[in-house]
């Protein structure tokens, strides 16, 4: 639920004590993070995993989609920052969602290793192949749950519903469909995203309670 705090601006909410400290801490163990994940996936793809069953994958064929996939995703960040970036009060939740899905992720892929699926395309990412993952081999372990379906997901879950919401729910759909037809996660991974996102952003909601906002 969103509080009134949610319609403050900078200046109003920048002068309130404990959101200046939650914003932060937050700011804080985003770069933290950040910085071990060169680290933890190179560990990952070095690690043996499990190959699962997934009738699904089986029956689709599959094809390298990396640009739309791509595009579908920084598109719907970008749409989201647009609005979350003059509203601090919901751009500190959706931060501390963030952070909150990203320790999830990194804490199912330690607990969960899996090999890729078979006929597996690698993704090319742009932007986070050259930032995060320096390793010597493309990262392919790195599969429970979806990372792309449900960062989009979260982001729904970041703005009111309408018309944005919407956008980045269909957004999330249809990355969740296009990873699977290029065989970068199984079927779990995908339907396993949404429900890890909706759990980190109710959390959120509540950290963020004891900052005022």
């Amino acid at each position: 639920m969103v509080s009134d705090s949610s319609f403050l601006r900078w200046p109003a909410a920048w002068l309130r004590p404990r959101f200046r400290g939650s914003l932060l801490a937050v700011g804080a163990l985003l770069v933290g993070l950040a910085s071990l994940l060169p680290r933890f996936f190179a560990f990952l793809q070095a690690r043996p995993g499990i190959r699962l069953p997934d009738p699904f994958l089986t029956w689709l064929p599959a094809y390298d989609v990396s640009g739309l996939t791509f595009g579908t995703i920084y598109l719907g960040i970008g749409a989201a920052l647009v609005y979350l970036l003059p509203r601090p009060a919901r751009l500190l939740r959706a931060l501390w969602a963030y952070w909150l899905l990203q320790v999830c992720r990194l804490l199912t892929l330690l607990l969960v290793p899996l090999a890729p699926p078979l006929q597996l395309r690698l993704l090319h990412d742009p932007l986070v192949d050259r930032l995060f993952y320096a390793a010597p081999t493309p990262i392919t372990h790195d599969l429970f749950f979806s990372g792309h379906t449900a960062t989009l997901f979260l982001l729904a879950c970041c703005v009111p519903a309408g018309w944005r919401r919407y956008a980045l729910l269909a957004g999330s759909a249809l990355v969740g469909l296009l990873v699977l037809i290029q065989h970068v996660h199984y079927t779990y991974d995908v339907v396993a995203a949404p429900f890890f996102a909706g759990g980190c952003y109710w959390l959120a909601c509540r950290i963020t309670r004891y900052a005022g906002i």
